[in-house]
């Protein structure tokens, strides 16, 4: 069973609603994560207040460069931690809080969120992004039991993590439509009100872009509040279709081969708003495709055989590609016949493919939107070549079993 946070503060008092609330609902025994940079800007002030109230708190403070929700970081919480009952608390982003996220509901504890940066939009959801034998995998977990934000701490985190929280919120601009592609032709769980909730979200993002790009407070409010409603929407959905499609998928695949290849990580937002931009322009191409052109297309095109879909995930993936592979079967192994029918639907229903289409703003405004935030809009600005850049746009998809529109592209010949 899933739940909302019990309490939500965004404003200059979230240490005082922290030790008010732990006071309130007798979480006696706390144990605090944080890494040396959060631990920093608002770590050593939550232990600081919490000692003074004469808590019992252990702590862990990450010292190395790069913390990865991976294997040893949570092992070295679990250590940490101890055996006794503990309440956790996550100072920090998105990777501290799904470290804390795991480990906590891992332990049949509860957690609660004191947010550093609004840079994703996972603070209120239940899914936990891991790397688990190199691959990025969503495990399910829980929900934080309180959210306090420091409101001056998050409109003063560097401008680069908060453009990526707006390039998390942008990316569900093309997420909704794969998902909505998906119900069309891959008969995938939907919800309609969720949808529209989290579109919602987006445009308060849009609204407020120029007051984001500036760090002030007050949009810097409402981009959280987004980020908190995006959260929401796959708390209540179950999981993350309202929020990650062929974007994430391409951030994914990008976050994997840095790791593989030991390269320092990319922010998770930026890599996201790039990709939307790349989406986007497939988006472009479809609404521009007639009826007759579709047809033609849908004519000529041949589906890649078991082994030649194999080789290439295997050349995409290395070491990684088995469990990818097992993963993906339900594609993999579509029959002449289930290829065709699939063919058959995306003909019959192109005025309604072009409808979903045409709902996402054209890729030249996303990027504009995403440079206005103060983020990067292209894979060369996040470091990545063009080889790195098709690699992870052409081989992301494999990492869900989803319908999107890398997979329609590939049906149609685009790219």
């Amino acid at each position: 069973m899933t739940y909302r946070p019990q309490a939500v503060t965004i404003d200059d008092h979230a240490v005082e609603h922290l030790v008010d609330f732990c006071r309130a609902h007798n979480l006696t025994k706390l144990f605090l994560v944080a890494d040396k940079h959060t631990f920093a800007v608002q770590g050593q002030v939550v232990e600081d207040a919490l000692r003074a109230a004469g808590f019992d708190l252990k702590q862990i403070v990450f010292t190395n460069d790069e913390v990865i929700a991976d294997a040893a970081h949570i092992f070295d919480v679990l250590i940490a931690a101890g055996g006794e009952a503990r309440t956790y608390i996550a100072v920090g982003s998105g990777t501290l809080t799904d470290i804390t996220r795991f480990a906590s509901h891992r332990t049949h504890s509860q957690f609660l969120s004191v947010p550093t940066a609004p840079s994703v939009d996972g603070f209120a959801s239940i899914g936990a992004p891991l790397i688990i034998h190199g691959v990025k995998v969503s495990v399910y977990c829980q929900a934080p039991y309180a959210i306090f934000a420091d409101i001056n701490t998050l409109a003063r985190a560097p401008q680069t993590m908060i453009a990526a929280g707006f390039g998390d919120m942008l990316g569900k601009l093309t997420s909704i439509a794969d998902w909505r592609l998906g119900r069309l032709l891959w008969n995938e769980p939907y919800d309609e009100t969720i949808a529209q909730r989290t579109l919602d979200a987006v445009q308060i993002c849009i609204d407020n872009v120029d007051g984001i790009g500036r760090g002030q407070p007050q949009a810097i409010s409402r981009l959280f509040d987004a980020l908190l409603e995006s959260g929401y929407c796959m708390l209540d959905f179950g999981e993350s279709r309202p929020a990650s499609g062929a974007e994430h998928h391409t951030s994914h695949y990008w976050e994997m081969k840095l790791l593989r290849e030991g390269r320092p990580a990319i922010l998770h937002g930026a890599k996201v708003g790039v990709a939307t931009v790349m989406v986007a322009q497939l988006y472009d191409q479809v609404r521009a495709l007639t009826r007759e052109q579709v047809a033609d297309r849908l004519e000529a095109a041949t589906w890649p055989s078991l082994d030649a879909e194999i080789a290439r995930i295997r050349a995409a993936y290395g070491d990684l590609a088995e469990g990818v592979i097992a993963d993906h079967r339900a594609f993999l192994e579509l029959t002449p016949e289930q290829v065709e029918a699939l063919k058959r639907t995306i003909l019959q229903h192109w005025d309604e493919i072009q409808a979903i289409a045409a709902q996402v703003p054209p890729a030249a405004t996303v990027a504009d939107l995403l440079r206005r935030a103060g983020g990067p809009a292209t894979a060369a600005e996040l470091g990545f070549d063009d080889a790195e850049r098709d690699l992870g746009f052409d081989n992301g998809h494999y990492l869900r079993n989803r319908f999107t529109a890398r997979k329609l592209a590939r049906v149609l010949g685009i790219r």
